[in-house]
């Protein structure tokens, strides 16, 4: 307890640690942002096309099985970016997240009840305002539950872009085992669990405001 306190104690080490949060904020909720724009796409296409349901969703359980660290390691290679440049990290987290939420949107996308898009059909909505104003919206409940999933799974993973030096709470574990120091791994550990802790509140708060008539059902 008292090397912890040591730790913390510390105004530079402080400072790093909020430099390190910030850095793990970004790196898991910037690909988190467009993994959900990409898989709403696919999930479109998947629900309207059924012939390419099955490949696209199984293609995105194989991109899911690569090991992250092989990832990290080979865009580089791929896009001519240097080892350390957090792009890499954003891109490979983007790929994660997005394999990770295709199904999901389809399942979301699925659940929509026929008869209401068949009476926003009646009224003249053609497809895209259909889908964004109707199908969208009424599938979000299932949608979020994958999205608070690929929040976790974003938070944990950019843990391991510190084995490649891309920052974030995951050099506070790197550090602590070569230093063999427990109290920056312990310190990691907390913020990294109240960070997915808070992102998933937010997300739920999110969540309610844009389906008030579900809160209003529970109600």
């Amino acid at each position: 307890m008292g090397e912890l306190v040591d730790y913390l104690g510390d105004a530079g080490t402080r400072a790093a640690l909020l430099s390190m949060l910030l850095d793990h904020v970004v790196l898991s909720l910037l690909p988190l942002v467009f993994a959900v724009v990409l898989a709403v796409v696919l999930g479109l296409v998947c629900h309207r096309y059924r012939r390419v349901n099955g490949f696209l969703v199984g293609l995105s359980n194989v991109v899911y099985t690569i090991p992250s660290l092989a990832l990290f390691a080979i865009i580089p290679a791929v896009i001519g970016t240097q080892v350390l440049d957090p792009l890499n990290v954003v891109i490979a987290l983007t790929v994660y997240t997005t394999a990770l939420l295709v199904r999901p949107v389809v399942d979301a996308l699925d659940a929509v009840p026929a008869h209401v898009t068949a009476a926003a059909t009646a009224m003249g909505f053609r497809p895209w305002r259909r889908f964004l104003t109707v199908e969208l919206p009424l599938s979000v409940p299932v949608l979020a539950a994958g999205v608070r999933v690929g929040s976790v799974s974003n938070i944990s993973l950019v843990s391991v872009g510190a084995l490649i030096g891309t920052g974030g709470l995951g050099t506070l574990f790197t550090d602590g085992f070569r230093q063999r120091y427990l109290a920056p791994i312990v310190v990691g550990i907390v913020l990294t669990l109240a960070l997915a802790l808070v992102v998933d509140l937010l997300l739920v708060a999110l969540r309610d405001a844009l389906t008030p008539w579900a809160r209003a059902g529970r109600a």
